[in-house]
């Protein structure tokens, strides 16, 4: 069994700035420590999506899967954690995140 998470974050609102962050994202760009360390959190699947300068992520997630336990691990990965300094370049909070939030767990409002 997995769980699913949806996410959302705003890009700053400049094209040039949004066409180098998808070429970071895009197949065979991604840091391969990066890729290794989303999955080794319990993220079996992730998925971004973007309209304008909004994103949205699809997270599928073992049972296992905390967000903590990510944060922890994030925390003592150089790599990540310079990833994570570079995408601040092109990343803007959503207006309710806390300081320093970038991705904001999205809540259900409907299933069919």
């Amino acid at each position: 069994m997995s769980k699913r998470y949806c996410l959302a974050l705003d890009l700053k609102d400049d094209p040039d700035l949004i066409r180098e962050y998808e070429r970071y994202h895009a197949p065979d760009q991604v840091w391969p420590e990066i890729l290794d360390s989303i999955k080794e959190s319990g993220i079996n699947n992730m998925e971004i999506y973007r309209t304008g300068n909004r994103l949205f992520m699809i997270m599928e997630v073992a049972d296992s899967f905390s967000f903590e336990n990510k944060a922890a691990l994030d925390q003592d990965n150089e790599k990540v954690q310079e990833w994570e300094k570079l995408m601040w370049k092109f990343q803007k909070a959503l207006p309710w995140a806390s300081q320093g939030e970038k991705w904001i767990q999205m809540e259900r409002i409907f299933q069919l």
